[in-house]
């Protein structure tokens, strides 16, 4: 019997997700828990496998926007019947806000074939070019035209459409590139601002971030005197085998901050429906920097974890991050965050929460830095800590006190070990 593949649920309070490409075509063989197709969702681009094995009998949506519990494909033996379904939009379906498709996501030569093919009964008769953008404000054009777009670095919006009703086709970007640079970018007086749409992950970036402005915060900030995790850091380095990775002072730092939060239950928590909820174990995320903006992927277990354990951890989950390889479990779960711009010379800075988590860790560079010691004046690596507190769930006086604990760790690393 035929199973129909819908659209999951991968995170709670997702509505809706971006079909980006099919791994497998009409026809083809799939087995139950092999990757069937890429889904963009608030977060991440993911690989999602087959609920069933058989035959890919259709792909009711080859790309775009789907909510939650579509239909997007039926798998069956070969030769049985699709069942009917509601009917799913068409690739007017391009009529849909641009959705963002990972860098590097394009479907194989074998679907551009096929929707140049779609596209060439309204590319052999130009029709008088129309305006592309709906009364809504959303760009209609084909997902290759779309694809296009963004590769070559071209905004839909400025682009006229020779398709049905103003549709833009691959043709009418690529008429574009062509142009002369003054024909498609004339030149203003005064010069016009750039618009750059929102991505799914900005607009979740955002929402996030006004959620955070909402709460009632306050930050603490110590120095911590960095000559003994230096030391412990480069002894590690020095024992660390060909192939493995090579611990750094910010894995210091989550092992410092993981056994902390142990101590600390106050800190190592979530507010959310007017209770706060702490968790048994330092579920640690990092903020990580990418080309699609900012990502918080979780090491679980911290505390538990060796220096060699939680630098293998990092090295992955930056890694993939960076690569838009990560899966929403990656980023789902953190009790406490670290935000470390130290790398990037920053002395000080205050991060702001990641809710619902009540508390996060910024911190800046290791500098050297005059400091008196019973009475003499010394030169210190000091590195600077600033924490970030919901105080709907964290008090001043609990919050020094972890940031101290942090700290002490810091200076002497064999008391967190």
């Amino acid at each position: 019997m035929a199973t129909e593949i819908k659209l999951p649920r991968l995170g709670q309070g997702m509505e809706s997700g971006t079909v980006v490409r099919w791994l497998k075509q009409e026809g083809e063989r799939v087995e139950k828990g092999e990757p069937l197709y890429e889904l963009d969702t608030e977060k991440v681009t993911q690989e999602v496998e087959a609920d069933a094995s058989g035959v890919l009998l259709k792909i009711a949506v080859q790309e775009g926007e789907v909510p939650v519990g579509q239909t997007i494909a039926v798998i069956g033996e070969e030769g049985e019947d699709v069942p009917e379904s509601e009917p799913e939009p068409e690739p007017e379906a391009a009529e849909v806000e641009e959705a963002p498709e990972e860098e590097g996501s394009r479907a194989p030569a074998r679907d551009e074939e096929r929707e140049r093919a779609r596209e060439a009964p309204a590319a052999a008769e130009p029709a008088e070019p129309q305006p592309a953008t709906m009364a809504d404000g959303r760009v209609k054009a084909s997902p290759l035209a779309r694809r296009i777009a963004r590769e070559k670095g071209l905004e839909l919006a400025e682009i006229r459409g020779t398709g049905p009703e103003g549709r833009i086709v691959a043709e009418d970007v690529e008429r574009a590139l062509a142009a002369p640079a003054p024909a498609r970018a004339p030149a203003a007086a005064p010069a016009e601002p750039e618009v750059v749409p929102l991505t799914t992950l900005r607009k979740t970036i955002a929402r996030r971030l006004t959620e955070a402005w909402e709460a009632p915060v306050f930050q603490i900030t110590m120095s911590a005197d960095m000559a003994r995790a230096q030391e412990v850091r480069a002894r590690l380095v020095e024992l660390t085998r060909e192939g493995e990775t090579k611990p750094t002072v910010s894995d210091v730092l989550t092992k410092a901050c993981a056994v902390a939060l142990m101590r600390h239950p106050e800190v190592n928590a979530h507010y959310a429906d007017q209770a706060v909820r702490r968790f048994p174990t330092a579920d640690v995320g990092m903020a990580v920097a990418t080309d699609r903006g900012l990502l918080v992927p979780v090491i679980r277990g911290a505390e538990r974890l060796t220096l060699a354990e939680i630098a293998a951890a990092r090295a992955d989950l930056v890694t993939r991050a960076r690569e838009a390889k990560l899966q929403q479990a990656d980023l789902e779960g953190g009790t406490f965050t670290v935000s470390n711009l130290g790398m990037y010379g920053v002395d000080q800075f205050v991060a702001v929460l990641n809710p619902p988590q009540v508390a996060i860790l910024a911190v800046g560079a290791i500098e050297e830095k005059p400091v008196v010691v019973d009475g003499d004046l010394e030169i210190k690596p000091m590195m600077s800590l600033t924490l970030t507190c919901d105080h709907r769930a964290v008090d001043g006086a609990v919050a020094s006190e972890f940031l101290g604990t942090v700290r002490a760790f810091l200076e002497e690393p064999g008391l967190a070990l």
